[in-house]
Parts: C-alpha cells; structure tokens; sequence
C-alpha cells in the first residue's frame, strides 16, 4: 500500500515536472510582437511592385505604416481599398505605407495589388519578417515613427471596423507626430 502510493506521488511529480519544463520552453520559444516604444526590426526584402529591393531602413525620416497581408486573406481584401485610400490621403503628409506579403505565391501577390489598385511599396516576406514581428496571422499593422521606433497600436485584423480604423487613424498621427 506505501508503495502503492509512493509510486502515484513519484508519477504526480514527474507529471508536474513535465508540464513546468513544457511551460519553459513555450515561454522562450514562442514569439513575441516587438513593444511599443521600441525599435521596429529592420529587414530588407525583395519588392512586389517593382524591381529590386526594400530596406525599411531607407524609409528613416518618414512615417511608416507598416501592413502584413496576404492575397488569400479575405480580411485583406476587405480593407486594400481603405489602406490605398489612406496611403493617398496621409502620403501629402510624409506617411509612407508599406505592404508586407506575408508567406504567399508571389505571382498571386501581385495579382492581389493589380486587382484591388495598391500603388504603395509591397515586398514578399517567406515568414523570417513576419516572426521577427510576432504575427499571428493577416492582417497586422504597426506604426513607426521618423526615428524607426514602433509607435501607436499593433492592430491584429482588418482595419474596417469602427474600432480599428479609429486606432488606425490615431497610429498614423502617433507616428506623424512622435
């Protein structure tokens, strides 16, 4: 019986000891979005929309607003309108918007930008970006300001409702006024 008994404890403890050690390697493995308020993490990738390639390094200086997509995410094809609309409007102000074509068929992505009339920088992202990022799927979007730090909201999907689109807004003026 004592042994009996001994023997659950030891297995209660090794499960325990499991589930902790499984709760360690989750918390450093896992991806985490980047903070706000930090350095936004540079990259260059191949662009989309024209030969050649992009260093969000080059865009120092400017407004950024930065949107993960992908041409098989419905949601994205519901606000491509609003961000063309948006990069027009904020592009007078020195915003500029960058599309990040998140783990998809390049050929598609570019039908995606001819079909719904995106004329901002795309670039083509195998997923490296997209994790250094801490996305959790399409769309994302994330604000940077002049001197490269994140600012404002990350926004986690489409940037078509009302609450959304009113921390889109106030993004664009965090990163325009910081």
């Amino acid at each position: 019986m004592r042994a009996l008994r001994l023997s659950g404890q030891l297995v209660a403890l090794a499960a325990v000891a499991g589930l902790l050690g499984l709760l360690v390697w989750r918390l450093t493995h896992q991806s985490h979005a980047p903070k706000i308020g930090g350095a936004a993490p540079v990259f260059t990738l191949r662009r989309i929309d024209a030969p050649g390639f992009l260093a969000l390094r080059s865009l120092r200086g400017k407004a950024v607003v930065l949107n993960f997509w992908a041409s098989w995410c419905v949601p994205c094809k519901g606000e491509a309108k609003l961000l063309e609309q948006a990069s027009r409007q904020y592009g007078s102000r020195g915003v500029v918007f960058l599309g990040v074509d998140y783990n998809d068929v390049t050929s598609d992505a570019r039908t995606f930008l001819a079909h719904h009339g995106v004329t901002y920088p795309t670039v083509h992202d195998t997923g490296i970006v997209g994790t250094r990022y801490g996305l959790t799927g399409v769309p994302e979007t994330y604000f940077i300001d002049r001197r490269g730090r994140l600012v404002g909201f990350h926004i986690v999907g489409t940037i078509q409702d009302k609450k959304n689109y009113d921390l889109f807004r106030s993004g664009v003026e965090a990163a325009l006024n910081s």
